[in-house]
């Protein structure tokens, strides 16, 4: 049983109610414009992607100094589209400096929710306070439009005034994941050529002190651009200081209060550098304007996920990760309430994220998979005795689901009452390019479709659409989120996403739709496995087996074959109990036929996975056959990999090779 049958043969399990959809924002938004139907809506916007985003920008009813002439401008050719031409803007405009009027100004926009219970809020008018009065100190420090600016911050309050402070300047925002170890920041911080680096003194993980300002030292300790490090006194731990290099956070925020310092800038002035990690090579710095990164991502969420100001968002993420600024824009823009927190999902005890959303009563809440595949292994004891009837939406992002853990997610966490928003696309995207409509029925791990504004297609290996098969998922048109190329690197984004179809992008994941018209990712094109012509996609061979009562979590991977091309290896980490080896690898034939029966199931402790939760099969694929790594600062376990056995010889003797396909 291959995709084909695998996911025609899922049932519809919810579908909204009619006041949710006469309530959500993107009936609203079709009515404005006289569109009786999602389909319809999608028809229109990927054929006149003018029309559409002009009018996105009115329902957002973004702010600009100076009107833009032109929706539109593809004289570059359809990788260098320009949006918004002529438009003088800035998203601190957007996401704070309009919210200070009426009663908006006193509306708490982010609370800060350490794991130690530290808690520290922000009204929308406590921000334009503190982003105005750091935006003039760094100012006065040199710091101007286009200067590049890293911030290695946890998930707290000041990075989001940071943000903000930066947008006003002109600067550029270039998030650094709070894990990473002083090599990976380095290399980030030399390409980027960060002049600034905004950190902490540290940060508390399971009770735990862990080294923040100590990292920052050893990654710029030869450093020849960053000349100035401003440092947030978090912890009050003792840290080593350099003289006239490092300043703290709290002497930016001194003194009277200053006028607003946001600069009116071209619309496609860039914003941020978000970098995302290649399998091989420096990590990739993917560019994003003001009105880039920011409006797609509030799109998305307003169309997709229905958040309203009135709402509380609350994603489980990092700063350093594309839903951390996806977040936190988004959030703004919209008017709600964001909280942030700053720990693990299972500390000091399981229910810790259930215990926060209850606490705040959280309305939009978000995580991953992986996460949700971690915490269901301790049972639903964890969620008793906290009210979670705030919740109205569920978010998920980062990697497929398995049917098991989403049932989980939809029946315990959303009480049978709540769509999951399964959401996909990536960092050089600025947000999703498929997502399981609030106001859609919806299959489990399934999409409901593109988004609107998104003219997403599976494409054969001709580049021609197809459905009922396994394909690339590309896209044929233009959105003001892709990436403005790759910072200093014009060829390798070309090469990346240009180079395989002329005039469309091909994004690099593996889809699939259905025969009622429902999509699904099924893994990374390069994560995919060809057995005897057959492709597989990891995510089918990893719902099977973790479907399987004693199968905390599983990751597939191809490996060589000198007869069927490749074969299906297996790895396996238990919840408690041992499982026999020959009873997973009869589980997944049963389902996937004889043809895709794995050769192999290896049992380890844990998978390597990045702090989002998505596990990391290339680098799991590299150390089983003992082949170079390439990047792996984005993952948090690397002692996983350490456990990881390499095989000697991963095709079998000749005597045992089967041509039984």
């Amino acid at each position: 049983m291959g995709a084909e049958n695998y996911f025609d043969e899922v049932p519809i399990v919810w579908a909204p109610t009619a006041e949710r959809v006469n309530a959500a924002n993107i009936t609203r938004f079709m009515t404005r414009h006289q569109i009786g139907t999602l389909k319809e809506l999608r028809s229109r916007a990927e054929g006149d992607p003018s029309w559409f985003w002009g009018a996105v920008m009115e329902d957002l009813r973004w702010p600009f100094v100076t009107p833009y002439s032109e929706v539109l401008d593809m004289s570059q050719g359809k990788p260098w589209p320009r949006f918004f031409v002529g438009g003088q803007t800035n998203v601190a405009m957007a996401a704070l400096d309009r919210h200070q009027q009426h009663d908006m100004a006193h509306k708490l926009a982010i609370i800060g929710h350490p794991e130690s219970g530290a808690i520290k809020s922000w009204t929308y008018q406590d921000l334009y306070r503190d982003a105005n009065r750091v935006a003039a100190t760094l100012r006065s420090l040199g710091v101007d439009r286009g200067t590049v600016v890293g911030v290695y911050l946890p998930m707290i309050g000041e990075a989001v005034v940071a943000m903000l402070a930066l947008a006003k300047i002109g600067a550029i925002f270039m998030p650094i994941f709070s894990g990473y170890g002083a090599e990976a920041m380095r290399i980030r911080l030399d390409d980027a050529g960060a002049s600034v680096l905004i950190c902490a003194d540290g940060f508390t993980r399971r009770g735990r002190f862990v080294e923040m300002k100590t990292t920052v030292d050893e990654a710029i300790h030869d450093s020849a651009t960053v000349s100035t490090v401003i440092v947030v006194q978090k912890t009050g731990a003792k840290i080593d200081w350099v003289e006239g290099r490092d300043r703290w956070w709290s002497d930016l925020l001194q003194g009277e209060s200053v006028s607003n310092q946001t600069t009116p800038l071209p619309a496609d002035t860039p914003l941020m550098i978000l970098y995302t990690s290649g399998t091989t090579g420096k990590p990739k710095g993917a560019v994003h304007s003001h009105t880039g990164f920011p409006v797609k991502c509030t799109q998305d969420l307003q169309h997709s996920f229905d958040l309203k100001p009135e709402d509380i968002l609350f994603w489980f993420t990092d700063m350093g990760w594309m839903m951390g600024p996806f977040m936190v824009y988004g959030g703004l823009v919209t008017g709600c309430t964001i909280v942030l927190y700053d720990g693990t999902p299972d500390w000091p005890d399981p229910s810790a994220l259930w215990r926060i959303i209850a606490q705040y009563g959280v309305s939009v809440f978000g995580i991953s998979p992986t996460v949700i595949r971690s915490l269901m292994t301790v049972g639903t004891d964890p969620l008793q005795g906290h009210d979670l009837t705030s919740l109205r939406i569920l978010g998920s992002s980062g990697e497929p689901w398995n049917p098991e853990p989403w049932r989980w997610f939809f029946t315990h966490v959303g009480q049978g009452r709540c769509p999951i928003v399964n959401y996909s696309g990536g960092t050089e995207i600025s947000g999703g390019i498929l997502a399981a409509s609030a106001v859609e029925p919806q299959k489990p791990c399934a999409f409901s479709g593109p988004i609107p504004g998104m003219a997403a297609r599976v494409l054969d290996d001709q580049g021609m659409p197809m459905s009922g098969d396994v394909g690339e998922l590309a896209l044929l048109g233009p959105w003001p989120g892709m990436t403005h190329g790759f910072w200093h690197d014009e060829s390798r984004y070309l090469e990346s996403y240009w180079n395989r179809f002329e005039g469309i992008w091909v994004h690099g994941d593996f889809a699939y739709i259905d025969q009622d018209g429902f999509w699904y990712i099924l893994g990374r094109s390069d994560d995919t496995i060809k057995v005897a012509g057959k492709r597989v996609g990891p995510a089918e061979v990893e719902s099977i087996l973790v479907g399987h009562d004693a199968v905390r979590e599983a990751a597939a991977i191809g490996v060589p074959h000198p007869v069927k091309g490749e074969t299906i290896v297996c790895f396996v980490a238990p919840k408690h109990a041992a499982i026999e080896e020959t009873e997973l690898i009869a589980l997944v034939e049963k389902h996937l036929g004889k043809a895709l029966r794995p050769s192999k199931v290896v049992m380890v402790q844990e998978l390597p996975k990045t702090r989002n939760g998505k596990i990391v099969r290339r680098a799991l694929k590299a150390q089983y056959l003992g082949r170079p790594l390439g990047d792996v600062s984005a993952i948090e376990n690397l002692e996983s990999l350490a456990a990881i056995p390499q095989v000697v010889d991963p095709v079998p003797p000749r005597d045992t090779l089967s041509t039984e396909v």
